[in-house]
């Protein structure tokens, strides 16, 4: 039996662009630079979190006196000197799921944990900005992923029910929080491989947006 859905709700990082391998990249540069031992571990743990609770996370895993926002200012410089100015590599099939989704007359929201100047300059620099009806970012919630906080948020102001809505997301947090909001989570791994956990709290577990497309279409919108 077929059960309709009225909104896709997207993570961004990760999902929509390849940018945590990207700012991953920026880390394991001042890793060798300065030394700083086994940086993928905290780094994969802050994946779908916000600026503040990534800080928190690397300070608890290196020490209070670890010079954090020292090595972020130039982290972040590193990264926008490569990737500004639409130079951030899109997932493929980013395009593709967005337009069947529109042409569809499904409800398209964001939901990122990063900062919201970030996000719209990124998505306007790809020029897919306008297909998002809504977008919700990390700055504008109290709580991060894993909270629900976002999602339902993002359904809110689509108007839609969480039920009738999926989220697409590639951490573990951020599945985390969709499910925990109620709604319908995809998982499109990115970094981390999908655990028994992400296999429990996903509807499915797809390799890219091109089969999330055929998957929405096949059993939910019949054939395209």
């Amino acid at each position: 039996m077929k059960r309709n859905y009225n909104a896709v709700v997207f993570d961004m990082d990760g999902v929509i662009f390849d940018s945590e391998r990207a700012v991953m990249n920026c880390w394991l540069e001042l890793a060798e630079k300065y030394g700083i031992e086994n940086i993928e571990k905290p780094y994969f743990a802050c994946t779908g979190t916000t600026m503040q609770r990534t800080r928190e996370i690397m300070l608890e895993t290196y020490g209070e006196d670890f010079p954090y926002d020292t090595y972020a200012k130039e982290a972040s410089l590193r990264y926008h000197e490569k990737y500004d100015g639409g130079r951030l590599p899109m997932k493929p099939g980013v395009v593709e799921l967005l337009s069947y989704l529109k042409e569809a007359g499904k409800k398209i929201a964001l939901a990122s944990s990063t900062r919201r100047q970030t996000v719209e300059n990124q998505l306007r620099d790809a020029k897919i900005l306008d297909y998002f009806e809504a977008v919700i970012c990390g700055d504008m919630v109290k709580r991060s992923k894993p909270a629900p906080d976002i999602f339902l948020k993002a359904c809110e102001e689509l108007g839609a029910a969480p039920e009738q809505a999926f989220a697409v997301e590639d951490s573990y947090n951020g599945i985390r929080s969709a499910h925990a909001g109620g709604l319908r989570p995809i998982m499109v791994p990115d970094l981390l491989p999908p655990n028994e956990e992400m296999e429990q709290l996903t509807e499915v577990i797809l390799p890219s947006l091109l089969e999330v497309r055929d998957y929405l279409g096949e059993f939910y919108l019949g054939k395209f």
